[in-house]
């Protein structure tokens, strides 16, 4: 909203451990749409933030590789909800607790139209995927894992 960003708000039953394939199946469209928010950290321990198509894992040694880290790896839940401020299942890129560096796959950029966590479970925001490089700035990476 603080970026004057059209974008359309969409609410689901969340099922705990469900994922971007439980939010798709309620929303009634195609999993890749569905991006999901990931916490990660770097050998340093510091975090970053990367956007990922809800059926794609990311290869965190291209990641490492392309963000210039020695290694990546997934955050612990709870020092995840510690630097976003959001809870596992309602991680959200915006308006996270502290500034974290972004990194999202090249190809979401490919979509007409993205649906990402709002900030809670079971609430995601669809808006198109230029909206998101110009609000948040991220490092376009291909990292993507089928």
């Amino acid at each position: 909203r603080q970026h004057h960003t059209a974008f359309s708000a969409h609410l689901y039953a969340y099922e705990e451990h469900g994922g971007t394939r439980v939010s798709a199946r309620e929303l009634n469209v195609n999993e890749h749409a569905v991006v999901k928010t990931l916490v990660m950290e770097d050998e340093a321990r510091q975090p970053l933030i990367v956007l990922m198509h809800g059926d794609r894992k990311v290869s965190t040694k291209e990641l490492a590789r392309q963000a210039g880290r020695k290694q990546i790896s997934p955050c612990d839940p709870a020092v995840a909800q510690r630097h976003t401020g959001y809870m596992v299942g309602g991680t959200s890129p915006f308006g996270t607790r502290k500034n974290l560096p972004v990194f999202m796959e090249k190809t979401i950029l490919d979509l007409p139209l993205i649906y990402i966590n709002g900030g809670k479970r079971g609430f995601l925001v669809g808006v198109h995927p230029h909206d998101i490089v110009q609000m948040l700035q991220p490092g376009l990476v291909n990292v993507a894992l089928e």
